[in-house]
């Protein structure tokens, strides 16, 4: 049977497919943690946007009988309730229902907080705990809380994980005569079979998202390198008022790392897809724990009772010789 007809018929069996069986698998359990971290976060961050408008919402305050305090007597009532900064700027909203923001400075540390601008009463943090929040999840995501070189190692990460897709791709015909079972999930077989086809089935229909989004993340982590490679291959041409191609395909791979291109129904989609990756690591996990890690603990375990009945054995026969 020729190399092909073994890949069409048996795919187990060809020597290229086991090889990248193991750069697939021990890519993913290198990148298991980082897709997890991706999938949840990158989840949670597709209504980014709806989230900051509701989180950053300040509170409205009821207009008094008297008119609203000036900026000096705001600047008072701050001195008294922090005595140990300096107040730095007060910002009186046009509408009478919105609160005054003050910003108070001492030793580099910064406060921004919100007074009621009839009754002085303070309100709070003028960012708010929710809109920090959602800040600090969105720089995890895209920095990896830091900075310039999170991006770099998200750019590897996106790189190792296109990898990790194509061998899933390959890894995952089973031949001719069973391809169809490869689509689709075994509910009534036993756990191990079950976990096997739950990660083919998922890793099939979701092969197109998984690819798309390492993709896009690798251009959203170094968009300059894709920015000169548009630039080499249609070079800017400023009497022009139309987008250059590369430059429209590069804004559609912005918005489809977080499906911003459509309404709630698309991110949705993006939310629910997006946490697909974390089940792949989890059921991946589970095969490598089945097949290479507790069998090699269970040889690690034996190695030692094999030395005990050993050296009892010739503990024994010793005795039996004095004898």
């Amino acid at each position: 049977m020729s190399a092909q007809e073994k890949w069409i018929k048996r795919p187990q069996s060809v020597w290229a497919r086991k090889a990248l069986f193991q750069v697939h698998l021990w890519t993913g359990i290198g990148l298991g943690l980082y897709i997890l971290l991706m999938s949840v976060t990158g989840s949670a961050l597709v209504f980014r946007r709806e989230l900051t408008r509701s989180l950053a919402r300040e509170p409205r305050v009821a207009a008094g009988p008297d008119a609203r305090m000036t900026e000096d007597e705001l600047k008072q009532v701050a001195k008294r309730a922090y005595p140990a900064y300096e107040i730095t700027r007060v910002s009186l909203r046009k509408n009478p229902d919105q609160a005054a923001e003050i910003l108070l400075e001492r030793r580099g540390k910064k406060l921004q907080r919100l007074f009621n601008p009839y009754t002085g009463a303070d309100l709070g943090d003028s960012i708010r705990i929710g809109f920090r929040f959602v800040l600090w999840l969105a720089d995890l995501h895209d920095n990896l809380l830091y900075a310039q070189t999170g991006r770099l190692i998200n750019a590897a990460g996106g790189i190792f994980t296109v990898i990790l897709g194509l061998t899933g791709a390959v890894i995952w015909w089973p031949g001719i005569d069973t391809w169809r079972r490869g689509m689709s999930f075994r509910w009534k077989t036993n756990p191990k079979g079950f976990n096997w086809t739950l990660h083919s089935a998922l890793g099939f229909w979701t092969f197109a998202f998984f690819f798309m989004w390492a993709i896009t993340g690798i251009y959203l982590s170094i968009p300059s390198t894709f920015n000169a490679a548009v630039d080499f291959l249609e070079p800017l041409n400023a009497s022009s008022r139309s987008l250059r191609f590369g430059d429209e395909l590069l804004s559609w791979l912005a918005k489809a790392h977080f499906g911003r291109f459509a309404g709630v129904s698309v991110k949705i989609i993006w939310t629910v897809i997006g946490l697909v990756p974390s089940v792949l690591f989890i059921t991946g996990l589970l095969m490598w724990w089945k097949r290479v890690l507790k069998p090699w603990l269970g040889r690690k375990a034996l190695v030692p009772s094999r030395v005990h009945e050993a050296g009892a054995a010739r503990s024994e026969n010793s005795i039996q010789a004095r004898s």
